[in-house]
């Protein structure tokens, strides 16, 4: 039999059972989740991201927990030795997230929902896609997810840039799984590596554009330069969920498609 009370550790797999029409079956969510709105109105918040309220969570009487990496591996661990059944994804690029729509679909018995579900997300990325590639430039687009000390965007955000019509200028520390381990040791490659576009995504807090423009020889860098510094909200990018994949996407595809087709870029 499916899961019916299932405990959603981070956001991901609450919007995607909402996305399903399978929301009845989630009794707790994580105190972060802001998508949809009526899962933060009508859902119990038990979780964060690194801690969770383990009675509060048990009182739910679930039978399957999710949550997502290494980030809530201590979690998993504790509700496992108190007999709750957990499934913790790992899944970080884009084709493993439409892959994890399908395998949740699957776990709740919504196997035919979440495919269709998944393929009108998987055309919809290649429609941007291929509108992107008939943009004149594409430009080099630095993606900072912390500000002290500076993190780079994971993979699924590099590879969602490069669907907008951009290029991610760290690629091979998007490959990189771990936070610690996308640590910038030394900003001053951000000015070798001369972004045309900065996006800041800072989890937890408002991106600030005037304090990464201050910071030392940073105002010889073609975004500087430009005033090309945004902020995407992270409850739309930082999440390897439908966010990311719809709201997320969009959001860098509207900066670059301005930068690009702006007359002073021509």
């Amino acid at each position: 039999m499916p899961p019916s009370r299932i405990v959603c550790l981070t956001e991901e797999p609450t919007e995607t059972l909402y996305a399903l029409g399978e929301q009845d079956r989630i009794v707790g969510i994580s105190g972060f989740t802001v998508r949809p709105t009526a899962a933060r109105r009508d859902k119990p918040k038990v979780s964060a991201f690194t801690s969770a309220k383990i009675d509060a969570i048990l009182a739910l009487k679930p039978d399957f927990a999710i949550g997502f990496s290494d980030i809530q591996a201590d979690i998993a661990a504790e509700l496992v030795r108190r007999g709750v059944e957990v499934w913790i994804a790992n899944h970080r690029s884009v084709a493993e997230i439409i892959d994890y729509i399908r395998r949740l679909g699957a776990m709740v018995g919504a196997a035919q929902r979440a495919n269709d579900y998944a393929d009108s997300l998987q055309r919809r990325l290649d429609a941007i896609a291929d509108d992107s590639a008939r943009l004149q430039r594409r430009p080099r687009v630095y993606f900072e997810e912390w500000d002290e000390p500076p993190i780079t965007g994971i993979r699924w955000v590099a590879e969602l840039v490069r669907i907008a019509g951009g290029d991610d200028i760290f690629p091979e520390r998007a490959l990189e799984p771990l936070a610690k381990q996308r640590i910038l040791e030394d900003s001053d490659e951000v000015i070798r590596r001369a972004p045309d576009i900065i996006l800041g995504s800072w989890c937890g807090k408002r991106f600030r554009p005037e304090r990464v423009a201050a910071r030392p020889g940073w105002d010889a860098i073609p975004a500087v330069r430009d005033g090309e510094l945004h902020e995407v909200k992270s409850p739309i990018i930082l999440q390897p969920g439908p966010a990311a994949l719809t709201d997320g996407v969009d959001a860098i595809a509207r900066i670059v498609r301005a930068w690009a087709t702006s007359p002073l870029r021509v």
